[in-house]
C-alpha cells in the first residue's frame, strides 16, 4: 500500500469518527470546522452516507409493507372523502367521496356538500354495484375520519355483514389506494382546468371524466 493510499483510508476512517463523535452532523457543518481551525481532517470528500443518519432522521419509519389484492370483485373496497375544495363546484358542491374496488381498481366518485352525506352516497354506491354484479361488498376500508364512526354508518355496516377496516390513526398510507385515488383525481382536474382555461367551478365535471380515464 503506498503512503498515499494510506492517507487517504486514513482520511476516510478520520471523517466517520468524527462524524459521529460530532452528533452525525452534516458534511458542511463539518466543513465548516474545518475551515474555522477547529477540526483537522485533510479531505472530506471519501465521508461516505451515513446508515445511521438516514434511519436516525427520518420522521417516520418506511412502509415496506405489501398488501395482498382482493380475490374477487367487491370484496374489498377502499373509500375516502376529499375536501373541502377552496372553490365549490358548481351546486355548492365543496366535497367528494371515492369508492374503489380492490380487484379491479373500478373506481366511483360521488359529489357531496357536506361530509355528513358519505353514509348516503354509500348506501347509493352498493345498491348500483351489488345490483350490476350480483355480487355483496364484504369489507369496507377507510380512514378514521367522523364521516365513516357515525352510529348509523357503522350499525349499517354489521346489519349487512360488511367488515369496516379502520385504518390506524396518522397512517394514511394503509388506506393508500383510496388515498391516491383522490389525490390523483385532484391532480388531473387541476391539470385540464390550467389547459382548459375554464372557471374553477367546473371542477365537478372533471372529476367524473378523469375517473373514467383511470378505470
Amino acid at each position: 500500500m503506498t503512503a498515499q493510499h494510506k492517507r487517504k483510508v486514513d482520511n476516510h476512517e478520520n471523517a466517520q469518527i468524527w462524524h459521529a463523535r460530532l452528533g452525525h452532523i452534516s458534511k458542511d457543518r463539518i466543513r465548516r470546522l474545518v475551515d474555522s481551525k477547529s477540526l483537522e481532517i485533510d479531505d472530506l470528500d471519501h465521508l461516505p452516507t451515513c446508515e445511521s443518519c438516514l434511519k436516525g432522521k427520518m420522521t417516520k419509519k418506511p412502509f415496506v409493507g405489501q398488501t395482498a389484492i382482493a380475490n374477487d370483485l367487491l370484496d374489498l373496497v377502499h373509500t375516502d372523502v376529499c375536501g373541502p375544495l377552496s372553490i365549490p363546484a358548481r351546486g355548492g358542491f365543496f366535497y367528494f367521496i371515492t369508492f374503489t374496488d380492490d380487484h379491479s381498481r373500478y373506481g366511483y366518485v360521488y359529489l357531496m356538500r357536506y361530509k355528513s352525506e358519505a353514509f348516503g352516497r354509500f348506501k347509493e354506491y352498493r345498491l348500483e354495484v351489488e345490483n350490476q354484479t350480483n355480487r355483496k361488498i364484504k369489507a369496507l376500508r377507510s380512514d378514521r375520519g367522523g364521516e365513516y364512526l357515525s352510529g348509523e354508518f357503522i350499525d349499517y355496516l354489521k346489519e349487512n355483514g360488511i367488515l369496516s377496516q379502520l385504518t390506524p390513526p396518522g397512517t394514511p398510507q394503509l388506506n393508500g389506494v383510496a388515498e391516491r385515488r383522490n389525490r390523483t383525481l385532484l391532480d388531473m382536474v387541476r391539470s385540464m382546468m390550467s389547459f382548459t382555461e375554464l372557471p374553477p367551478s367546473s371542477g365537478a365535471m372533471h372529476l367524473r371524466r378523469q375517473l373514467s380515464c383511470l378505470t
